[in-house]
């Protein structure tokens, strides 16, 4: 019973030295490092963002462990996901109620319907508001309340290799739809490689269908109607679909994306396509020998030539963590201008913010054109419920239109009749 007395004794007396070691050497870390003055409650962000490039995630992982220096007491996780499993991996999130604080995506409409989002208003700042542009604001508003604020924006164009061109005898992009195919007829006679690289794949099928709806007259809604089914809709896709039954564009346009076919261009097998501005910025570096130019998107004889602007947009759920406070420092950090146009330079994006547009028009003639280009846009329905719903239902509606399983028309009154259901 002594020994046990007495190793009892000294048992103490080791956590007791230890406890006192530990102190001291937290006084001591404490004393060297600085001491944030910020008194509030740890909070946390979760944060998803598409994955744009293979810089987009080292760059979304820096700007937290400097957001987290900064804001100690202020957690940020983040997911970088890339596009083609973002929908369904926020889905999921939302459907086992864990929903993030922050996603990076670009619709939005159906969630604000069911009100699982926080209105914007009440998280940015008045400083960033001022500084975004006005004309990107719109589409992020439903029944008047900001659900959203703009991050980035593209510029749709027709882009075309310049080496090929001019081996056909071709001196000027198309600027509407007989040029388009006869310019397309002329490369694949004469070169023999495709002349007009067309995306109806579930990445990209919405855009292509906006440049023939608009390029045609038509459109997606009007006077806040559905007019999927129009006329001039049902005209677009017919013509984009006889390009193809005339073997003028890419042999896979529903397997193919987009930035496959820019690289098939690059390689000099594709004479045109439509694409947006990071074009400028990929393509070129990736061959570096490549010539290349650009046009406005080719449309019917008589209409007026249409730009495509597309944006991405941050929305914020209402969480069981949601710290309003710790949002907008973030959504100021990630805005601050140094920082944001290393992200916009990084992924060939245009600036939706004055203080970095206006610096990089004055310092780029071609920023300063596609920013005054985009003034003008016409964007997706972003701000109606039904969009979502639209959007994927035209993700297999590529290859059954190209194989005549679907004519347009009933592809379009299919794709109408959803749209009318999902706004009811």
């Amino acid at each position: 019973m002594r020994n046990l007395h007495r190793r009892t004794k000294v048992s103490l007396l080791v956590i007791l030295q230890i406890m006192t070691t530990l102190l001291t050497g937290c006084m001591w870390r404490d004393a060297r490092l600085p001491v944030s003055t910020d008194h509030e409650a740890q909070a946390t962000i979760s944060f998803v963002a598409p994955e744009y490039s293979a810089s987009t995630k080292p760059y979304f992982e820096n700007v937290v462990k400097e957001f987290e220096v900064k804001y100690p007491n202020i957690k940020v996780e983040l997911q970088v996901i890339n596009w083609d499993i973002l929908d369904s991996a926020y889905n999921t999130m939302i459907s086992r109620n864990q929903p993030p604080d922050l996603l990076l995506t670009n619709i939005y409409a159906h969630f604000a319907k069911d009100g699982l989002l926080n209105n914007m208003d009440e998280l940015f700042s008045p400083g960033l508001k001022d500084k975004i542009y006005p004309y990107l604001m719109e589409s992020s508003k439903m029944n008047g309340v900001q659900y959203t604020i703009p991050y980035v924006t593209t510029l749709r164009e027709l882009y075309y290799n310049k080496d090929i061109f001019n081996d056909v005898g071709l001196t000027e992009p198309p600027t509407t739809w007989t040029d388009l195919e006869e310019g397309a007829r002329i490369i694949k006679d004469r070169k023999q490689v495709d002349g007009f690289g067309v995306d109806l794949t579930d990445n990209e099928i919405w855009a292509y269908l906006s440049y023939f709806f608009y390029g045609a007259g038509g459109g997606w809604m009007k006077d806040g109607e559905w007019t999927i089914n129009s006329r001039e809709n049902v005209e677009g896709l017919t013509f984009l679909k006889s390009l193809y039954d005339k073997g003028l564009t890419d042999p896979e346009p529903a397997i193919t994306t987009r930035d496959e076919k820019q690289r098939i261009l690059g390689n000099g097998k594709l004479g045109m396509l439509i694409s947006g501005n990071y074009f400028e910025a990929v393509v070129p570096q990736e061959f570096p020998g490549l010539k290349w130019a650009k046009g406005p998107i080719p449309v019917k004889e008589g209409q007026t030539p249409m730009v495509l602007g597309v944006q991405d947009v941050w929305m914020s759920f209402k969480t069981d963590h949601t710290n309003k406070d710790a949002l907008s420092k973030f959504l100021d950090f990630i805005y601050e201008d140094a920082r944001y146009e290393e992200f916009v330079l990084r992924e060939g994006f245009l600036p939706t913010i004055r203080t970095v547009g206006d610096k990089m028009a004055a310092d780029d003639t071609l920023m300063k054109q596609n920013l005054n280009a985009i003034k003008n846009a016409k964007f997706y329905p972003i701000n109606h419920p039904a969009w979502s719903a639209v959007l994927n239902a035209t993700r297999n509606m590529g290859q059954t239109v190209l194989l005549g399983q679907m004519t347009p028309k009933q592809a379009l009154d299919r794709l109408q009749h959803i749209a009318l259901e999902k706004s009811r």
